[in-house]
């Protein structure tokens, strides 16, 4: 009987394992897109959950409508991408921390905006655009997926998703826990750049101009120069990082020069 040995079975499990995110890049895909999308529902529940129990959700009427207007319009070029993401049940919350400057997406369209990014990088509606942009960018992507796949196929991910559980207390196991994780740990810098080259076309496609992609990010370091936000923790910004946005403004100002309405998902 011929003998599999284990180092020759991970090695066939990787090579099934591989997925193609929408720019062509190869990813590791141990975890299926619903399973992500599954556990990133009861996480993102989880998660949501103290900042609920203390008002902290979505109460400021004015932010809520601009962060929904922009959010409904790129979510509108999101589904021209993936044309089945119709069936996701997006979501966008406002969490009312003004000292945390960041915002995440989840597998299934699952987002956060922490009010901490508005008040200190005080952005123009195409800034915000480019960051929420950004974010649906990493769910189109499948980057939740890739990351939990990562972390269960390694050592490393398993113990990481325990401290999560023991410094968050968080009522999670399993799949929902390396969900949490996923949006915690830093995203790689071949997924950042997906991120940014997706999101900067969503963002000129719903009417945003793609040369505020370059001025956020010079925002986001006047900041950082201050004590690095949180943003910069799970978004690794590499040197070059504006450099490349702004090679692709030229690019997309087509795409936001186009004459019409933008449509727009209703949230």
């Amino acid at each position: 009987m011929r003998r599999y040995y284990p180092t020759v079975l991970v090695c066939v499990v990787l090579i099934l394992a591989c997925a193609t995110s929408p720019t062509g890049r190869h990813q590791l895909m141990i975890v299926s897109e619903d399973s992500a999308i599954a556990a990133s529902k009861q996480a993102y529940a989880e998660m949501l959950k103290p900042y609920a129990q203390k008002g902290k959700i979505d109460n400021n009427p004015a932010l809520k409508d601009r962060v929904y207007r922009i959010t409904g319009r790129l979510i509108a070029q999101a589904l021209k991408v993936r044309p089945e993401t119709k069936d996701w049940d997006w979501s966008i919350k406002i969490i009312d921390d003004p000292e945390t400057v960041n915002a995440w997406a989840m597998a299934g369209g699952k987002m956060a905006l922490y009010t901490g990014l508005v008040k200190k990088i005080n952005p123009t509606d195409d800034e915000l655009a480019q960051v929420l942009g950004h974010e649906i960018a990493h769910a189109l992507a499948k980057h939740s997926a890739e990351k939990m796949s990562v972390a269960m196929a390694s050592s490393i991910g398993v113990v990481a998703v325990g401290v999560v559980a023991e410094n968050k207390g968080l009522a999670l196991t399993g799949a929902a826990l390396a969900a949490v994780l996923a949006v915690q740990k830093p995203n790689s810098r071949a997924a950042e750049s997906e991120a940014d080259r997706i999101g900067i076309e969503l963002a000129a496609k719903a009417g945003y101009n793609p040369s505020a992609a370059v001025t956020l990010w010079q925002k986001m370091s006047e900041v950082g120069g201050k004590g690095p936000p949180e943003f910069l923790s799970t978004h690794p910004a590499p040197e070059n990082r504006e450099k490349k946005l702004a090679a692709l403004v030229p690019k997309m100002m087509p795409y936001y020069q186009q004459k019409g309405k933008r449509p727009s998902y209703k949230l």
